[in-house]
């Protein structure tokens, strides 16, 4: 087997590219168990008390530990189908689809927030104040410490170079940011549930729930939008105006005997967190010019993981 082949063998069997963030894993995990642990007691709580608002909480949270639990689930496949050699470029993209499937739950959470709010402003019913106002603050108080243990994978991965935001500024684990936003999520409306059971306590605001149920819906809503198009941009590949491309086109510019090789076509896709593929075809008069040589000088971009180079020489002056 030849040099670039054996690297190119190495790569593919390199779990790095597939899933490359072991403590986001072990942090979503925690979370999922957190959340499942406090859906069912808002479930049982709901239906000891008879009290519809801690009963549709905790329903609600059985939502995101679904969402979770697909991000939790993503990670270990990523892990175990790593070395799986039918996965062409490695199996990162199953945490992007999983981040994806998220951010469609996460509309969906929307639109039910949406639909209960505005029948709760047509036909007004009596609220519970004091035990959905302790579900709230139970629900804050369980997100907020769900935020900070993502919060904490998030900055491990930050430590370990996963990420550069300024440079590239998609390089962070959507998986992770899709649990992530959930739990955030979750806490915002927490949040904006406490100060409209407040209100509505204190001051006889009754319409102040489902309003700030809209407020939060829309608020949901913006955040899935963003992780449908950050993922949904990996997923089909468009990678084009990423700087790398850029940074590919200039190496070939540079090449010894300027001006007698041009670049015909270029595709760059991702591969994995901050890694790339390409593949490229150029046309030239250089009879010493060879893909070896192409592979050479695009190594000084190590983000630049497998190089395919197709060249077509030209007699002709």
């Amino acid at each position: 087997m030849s040099q670039p082949d054996h690297d190119l063998s190495r790569w593919l069997h390199d779990h790095r590219f597939s899933s490359g963030n072991p403590a986001a894993e072990k942090g979503t995990r925690l979370v999922l168990w957190i959340t499942i642990v406090t859906m069912l007691v808002e479930i049982v709580a709901g239906w000891w008390f008879n009290s519809m608002a801690v009963l549709a909480d905790g329903w609600h949270m059985s939502s995101h530990a679904l969402a979770i639990g697909l991000a939790a689930f993503a990670y270990g496949a990523a892990r175990k189908y790593a070395s799986d050699p039918s996965f062409a470029f490695g199996t990162w993209k199953i945490e992007i689809l999983a981040s994806y499937t998220s951010a469609i739950a996460l509309l969906g959470v929307a639109a039910a927030m949406v639909f209960g709010s505005l029948d709760r402003l047509w036909s007004p019913q009596p609220i519970h104040y004091r035990e959905a106002l302790l579900v709230a603050v139970l629900g804050l108080v369980v997100n907020l410490a769900c935020a900070l243990i993502l919060g904490h994978s998030h900055g491990h991965e930050h430590d370990h170079g996963h990420d550069d935001d300024h440079a590239h500024p998609h390089h962070h684990d959507l998986n992770l940011k899709a649990a992530y936003i959930h739990v955030v999520t979750d806490a915002a409306t927490s949040l904006l549930a406490i100060v409209a059971l407040a209100g509505g306590w204190l001051y006889g605001w009754d319409w102040l729930d489902p309003l700030t149920g809209l407020v939060g819906a829309l608020l949901v809503a913006v955040w899935a939008k963003n992780l449908i198009r950050l993922s949904g941009r990996i997923l089909l590949d468009r990678e084009m105006d990423h700087p790398v491309v850029d940074e590919i086109r200039a190496v070939i510019a540079a090449l010894p005997a300027e001006g007698q090789t041009q670049l015909t076509d270029l595709h760059v896709w991702r591969v994995g967190t901050a890694s790339y593929a390409c593949a490229l075809s150029l046309l030239t008069h250089d009879a010493q010019l060879t893909p070896l040589a192409i592979r050479q000088a695009l190594a000084e971009h190590e983000e630049i993981r497998h190089v395919t180079v197709e060249i077509h020489r030209c007699d002709v002056c």
